[in-house]
């Protein structure tokens, strides 16, 4: 059941999942499904919880800052692949076997680091949002990319018809030194530079917080 949800959101999103579409693609009735489930939503968290065991696999080498690289990273991947996913996971923790298996080697990395509980959760959700937010605005360019027909480079070239005028009118010189200055939005790994950066001014900061020893 999980699975023909999975095939269906990653094809058509989130919306066109139903009850009445996974029997179909079941090849059984709506009815029998329930059999199974009681809602919707719970097959949706059986979903969620589905994809996440992509990240089962995952050994840590010892090195905090590694770990978690690996670990923003192949959630990255996840998100990007199901597209849905960022989206679903934006509300209520999933308690999956998949998700809690997650959720225990992320915290893995900061046991013996004397944290307490709520910072380690803490460090967990901090991490969790940064993935998924950089997930949603890579998705997010994909959509407009298709909504529009432009490519990023395309739509740039059209944005620079009105650089000239944003520049010259003095009202944004901060902005005005990114149109003249700026690489990254040219880059063609523009996603991957903004991941990596933004991945370790996270990791800077949850360094800040570290216990002298640690």
């Amino acid at each position: 059941m999980a699975a023909a949800g999975i095939r269906i959101a990653d094809a058509e999103g989130l919306d066109a999942v139903s009850m009445r579409r996974i029997a179909a693609e079941l090849g059984t009735g709506t009815t029998s499904l329930y059999r199974y489930v009681s809602k919707k939503d719970d097959v949706l968290e059986l979903m969620g919880d589905e994809v996440m065991g992509e990240l089962r696999g995952t050994t840590l080498s010892g090195d905090w800052r590694a770990d978690l690289r690996t670990i923003a990273r192949l959630l990255r991947q996840t998100g990007l692949r199901h597209p849905w996913l960022p989206a679903l996971s934006s509300g209520r923790a999933n308690h999956g076997p998949n998700s809690l298996h997650w959720m225990e080697l992320t915290l893995s990395v900061f046991d013996g680091m004397d944290l307490d509980t709520d910072e380690m959760l803490a460090n967990l959700g901090t991490l969790s949002a940064f993935v998924l937010g950089h997930v949603l605005g890579e998705l997010g360019d994909q959509e407009a990319a298709r909504r529009s027909g432009l490519t990023h480079e395309q739509w740039l070239e059209q944005q620079g018809e009105y650089g000239p005028t944003i520049v010259n009118s003095g009202l944004y010189p901060r902005f005005t030194r990114v149109i003249i200055e700026a690489e990254t939005p040219h880059a063609a790994d523009r996603q991957d530079r903004g991941f990596e950066a933004g991945l370790e001014r996270i990791l800077d900061g949850l360094a800040a917080h570290l216990p002298a020893q640690s």
